[in-house]
């Protein structure tokens, strides 16, 4: 099958405008008679469904949680980007093109990038539109704050919670909508396969996760916003229940996978304090705005820190490493997260990390309490040099732009990030990859959309802070519903679709098929144990830094590791009802396929780039060090029975508006 975009012609800053101009409509009438399935209701998922229903399609919409206010959107906590050039520092459209082009390390399809640009001041107006409590400067006006990888102030935010925030203003649309009849929500259901019919997506099949039933649900087209799979690596910065069964499913059924292998690892996350946890913290890259990276300048003293001899707070400026400073000076400490979380690892490797384990920096808000202070006494006419009085005033400041942040970290941490510097380390966060999409957000299946963090289409190998919230809400109100039109426009005629059919026969047959094994395999060990060894294979071998020698045994140990979970797992209890351990043993059975794919891409690509860093393709700085030669592409795996029998597809990735060079940030 060959790769089609769908790109329209013309100048990159026409090119979606007069694209919409030319698309099909379906007039009002007609959609009251198109079904469409939405998998997912957290920002891309939520936005999408009720804008669809608005429209007037009839909508479907499945979330495996309790309520779509579940959704891992809300963990998103530092802000949204849009190019609104509020604090006039320079910001456009296309310099936020620009930037998240260079911050995927040019990896990433341009005409995409540009429409997300373009549409994000759209976001705003809509969110605040709905109510969303943005924070807003003493004017009235909305505020922003910078975020890694750009030179300007464009992040929105709202204190901590924005995420939890924008999906809000989702759901309430999403009600309003389920109270009209126009969307009727699945929740605590489970999409388990996709139905296809005549070459089309048709349909699904979902577990009712509180009554074990088996559902068929048939509609016009198919809408997959389920997230991402970062939950692969068992420990990451993802809520415990995110995995990527949803898009799995439809890759197996020919939806092609792009990028697995860009992963993001996040460098301002609570480190790792032994193997009892089942998931990390992030700490939001809102909090490298004011807070100072460092580790000891002096090996002797970091081993005092890490045996408990000496503090953090007992070292001088002059025996202190700033080294996202020192190494990045034009950007310091809001570089992008590859280039953060690689420097920080590089520090604690060569032995100057900070805690027992020996893996975390600081994070120090001590320089931003006292400018801040003496910047509030002099707008009161208070005493500058009081630095008691500087001190309170400093941290009243800092607690109104983080203060939900700091008290996560001293409820988990049970220390005061006021008077100590706060202790991070990288952890998995976000995946760039997932489903490949074209222009119109369609897999390869037709019928078959992937909106969000599902799918691959807008991040390159990196994904820029504030981006993911953008993206999410780009794709559900502003994109798909203009894009699904074009391809139902056909189907006005059609009727329902109908489920008493030999596809979903054979697709209700191999789910129940599945279960079936799983609840009669007389295993000798749980679901998590085999989770945690593969998230183990992933950390090591296919995590920060990649080898070619590691990355063929993770191959080699997950294709083993998947055949001991089959013959040694034990599923307990009944599927006639709730059984999280089967909902675990079906999401792992596609975190084992996947991590396969994920290894061989990373093992295929023989370049350094963004989230993906091979040792053997790095700089004399150490630094990514790409080819774009050979690897200026998208990699799309067609699925053939197993993940090492997945066969290549390559999209040029063709740069007429941006130029390829060696990033910096120095």
């Amino acid at each position: 099958m060959s790769l089609d975009s769908k790109i329209p012609q013309g100048p990159i800053a026409d090119k979606w405008t007069d694209y919409k101009d030319h698309i099909n409509l379906v007039n009002p009438a007609n959609k009251r008679n198109l079904d469409i399935i939405v998998v997912g209701t957290g920002l891309a998922g939520g936005s999408a469904a009720a804008t669809l229903a608005e429209l007037g399609y009839n909508v479907k919409a499945f979330c495996f949680q309790d309520s779509p206010r579940r959704a891992h959107s809300i963990a998103a906590q530092g802000g949204i980007n849009a190019a609104k050039n509020y604090k006039g520092d320079g910001d456009s459209v296309y310099r936020l093109f620009y930037d998240t082009v260079k911050g995927g390390d040019y990896r990433a399809r341009e005409a995409n990038v540009y429409r997300l640009a373009e549409v994000s001041a759209n976001i705003i107006d809509q969110c605040v539109a709905q109510g969303v409590p943005l924070a807003r400067e003493y004017g009235g006006l909305l505020d922003n704050r910078s975020f890694g990888g750009t030179l300007v102030s464009r992040t929105f935010y709202a204190q901590g919670q924005t995420g939890q925030q924008l999906l809000l203003g989702a759901y309430s649309a999403m009600n309003r909508q389920i109270g009209r009849g126009k969307i009727k929500m699945y929740n605590r259901h489970e999409m388990l396969d996709l139905v296809i019919v005549n070459g089309k997506a048709r349909g699904i099949i979902a577990r009712n996760l509180i009554t074990g039933e088996i559902e068929r649900h048939s509609a016009h087209a198919v809408v997959i916003g389920s997230g991402g799979y970062g939950n692969v690596f068992f420990l990451s910065t993802n809520a415990m229940g995110s995995n990527a069964t949803a898009a799995w499913k439809i890759h197996k059924k020919g939806a092609f996978f792009a990028n697995p292998c860009y992963t993001q690892i996040h460098p301002t996350c609570i480190p790792v304090s032994g193997d009892h946890q089942s998931k990390l913290t992030l700490m939001s890259e809102s909090l490298r705005n004011d807070g100072r990276i460092w580790v000891p300048a002096k090996l002797e003293d970091a081993q005092a820190i890490r045996e408990g001899k000496k503090k953090a707070i007992d070292l001088a400026e002059a025996d202190r490493d700033y080294f996202l400073e020192r190494r990045y000076p034009a950007f310091g400490n809001l570089v992008p997260r590859d280039v953060a979380s690689r420097a920080a690892k590089e520090r604690c490797d060569a032995g100057f990390g900070v805690n027992k384990t020996g893996e975390a920096v600081y994070l120090d808000f001590a320089a931003a309490i006292q400018r801040y202070g003496k910047e509030q006494a002099h707008i009161k006419g208070l005493d500058e040099n009081d630095s008691a009085l500087v001190t309170k005033l400093g941290t009243d400041v800092v607690r109104s732009k983080y203060g939900n942040l700091f008290q996560m970290y001293y409820k988990i941490v049970d220390e005061d990030p006021y008077t100590t510097p706060m202790m991070i380390y990288p952890a998995v966060h976000y995946t760039m990859g997932g489903t490949w999409v074209d222009y119109n957000l369609m897999t390869t299946i037709p019928g078959c959309f992937s909106i969000g963090e599902s799918n691959f289409s807008d991040h390159g190998a990196n994904r820029l802070g504030a981006s993911a919230l953008m993206q999410g809400l780009a794709d559900g109100y502003f994109v798909l519903p203009y894009t699904i039109g074009d391809y139902l426009a056909p189907d006005i005629k059609m009727g329902p679709i109908p489920t008493n059919t030999p596809e979903f026969d054979e697709a209700e047959n191999n789910v129940r098929s599945l279960i079936d094994k799983f609840m009669n395999n007389n295993g000798n060990h749980s679901v998590d144990h085999f989770h945690k060894k593969l998230g183990k294979i992933m950390w090591n071998k296919v995590g920060m830094a990649r080898n070619e020698k590691g990355l063929t045994e993770a191959m080699e140990e997950i294709a083993a590791l998947r055949e001991e979970f089959y013959r040694d797992v034990k599923v307990p209890g009944t599927d006639k009802g709730f059984n999280q351990e089967l909902e675990k043993a079906i999401r792992v059975a596609d975190f084992l396929e996947l991590g396969e794919l994920f290894a061989k891409d990373a093992l295929h690509r023989n370049e350094s780039c963004g989230g993906h860093f091979r040792e053997e393709y790095q700089t004399e700085e150490g630094e990514a060090l790409r080819d774009d030669e050979n690897f200026a592409y998208v990699a799309a795996w067609e699925y053939k029975g197993k993940p090492s029998d997945a066969v290549l597809h390559k999209e040029p990735l063709n740069y007429e508006n941006i130029k390829l060079v060696q990033r910096s940030y120095k």
